[in-house]
């Protein structure tokens, strides 16, 4: 997933996303523990998209608090 298509994104798909991808992560360690998959790389990009995702969600907490700052001032 591209980062333009991840800003594109509202909250709860952010959200919904993100536990979407750590779900497949997780299968894909447990598939490559018991029997080496044929494209390990895909384990590299599955946690870049978390990294992503994660980022783009703390992102927007922080705009959101500092325009709620700002707002108060």
């Amino acid at each position: 997933m591209k980062n333009s298509e991840i800003v594109e994104l509202s909250k709860e798909d952010l959200a919904a996303q993100l536990k979407e991808e750590k779900a497949a992560l997780n299968k894909l360690k447990f598939a490559h523990a018991v029997s080496a998959i044929e494209n390990p790389n895909v384990i590299k990009a599955a946690r870049k998209n978390i990294a992503r995702l994660s980022t783009e969600i703390s992102k927007r907490k922080n705009e959101a608090k500092a325009q709620e700052t700002a707002s108060e001032a």
